[in-house]
């Protein structure tokens, strides 16, 4: 079986996907600098190289033996990326370019890009698809269009075979072993409240939204992590792909009612508290994902509760 290369593969979501990959037979290579990614979540069975994007031995080693790319790797914080933008475009313009030359050095042509529901901003439909026009409101955002223009430039100039997967809200643990640990994520910080005793809090009950909170897409990581599986399968076997595709539920659910579910299943009962917005956050984006169920055989499988149930689960397992 071919080996892919994993970018980011010992975070949140490249860690699941590795185990998906590994599941089906594939070889893997990981490249992760570590930085928001861990150590443990990494298995025995994937080659590891320990470097940046932006380190052009670490990439080259990285791309020894490999068929194709699923690029994770980046800065994934929108809100904070209104804060650091340089970084952001460092980290995820920059490191991009520097993996798509390498890419082109070692004779890599397949190329599976983690995208973001971010390129959307806030749009004007009830649910978006592919076709809906692209606004970004955050630097993360802006980033992640940037990626799909490189990808499309590479394309042109040295046949590049590839896709983007833009998905949206991610949440659950497909694995007791893995969870999210990012510290600007919904689950995570109403998780991290709870365990200390504390409140979660909303950022926002202001927006034009029937409760006055955030309407996401949730979809469950093991999910997402298979649809990256069925992408780079796809693009193996030399079949048809999109340019682009949406990864979602196709159902919209407010911050509110995630806290509401997440009372449910964790038996701690609160009432949220109310902060002010956060930069970036748009108020509603809901995916239409028929493309990827097409031709990914796409679909997000869990219910809500259940997902955040086995996120709960990780929660407690890393105590």
């Amino acid at each position: 079986m071919s080996r892919w290369l994993i970018t980011g593969g010992a975070g949140y979501i490249g860690s699941h996907a590795v185990r998906e990959f590994l599941e089906a037979g594939y070889d893997v290579t990981v490249l992760d600098d570590l930085s928001s990614g861990h150590r443990e979540f990494l298995l025995p069975d994937a080659r590891f190289v320990e470097g940046s994007l932006l380190d052009n031995d670490a990439l080259a080693t990285a791309l020894e033996g490999v068929t194709g790319v699923v690029h994770f790797g980046g800065y994934k914080y929108a809100g904070e990326s209104v804060k650091r933008p340089m970084h952001t475009y460092e980290q995820n313009v920059t490191g991009t370019v520097r993996l798509l030359e390498a890419c082109n050095n070692a004779g890599v042509e397949l190329f599976v890009f983690s995208s973001s529901a971010a390129v959307y901003g806030t749009p004007d439909v009830a649910q978006v698809t592919e076709e809906t026009p692209t606004r970004p409101e955050s630097p993360y955002g802006e980033t992640k269009l940037i990626g799909e223009w490189l990808l499309k430039d590479a394309q042109k100039a040295c046949g590049l075979k590839h896709t983007s997967l833009r998905y949206f809200n991610v949440i659950g643990s497909g694995d007791i072993s893995l969870r999210d640990t990012s510290p600007h994520n919904l689950i995570p910080l109403v998780f991290a409240a709870l365990k200390a005793g504390k409140t979660p809090s909303i950022n926002g009950n202001d927006y034009p939204t029937p409760d006055g909170t955030c309407v996401r897409d949730y979809v469950d990581v093991s999910d997402i992590a298979k649809a990256h599986v069925a992408a780079a399968g796809r693009l193996e076997s030399g079949l048809p792909v999109e340019p682009v595709y949406n990864l979602g539920a196709g159902e919209g659910v407010s911050v509110l009612q995630i806290m509401q579910t997440v009372s449910k299943v964790t038996g701690h009962d609160f009432e949220p508290g109310i902060n002010p917005r956060r930069p970036g956050d748009p108020a509603r984006i809901v995916a239409d994902g028929s493309l990827a169920a097409r031709d990914l055989k796409w679909e997000n499988r869990a219910d809500l509760a259940g997902t955040i149930k086995n996120a709960w689960l990780a929660e407690l397992e890393s105590r």
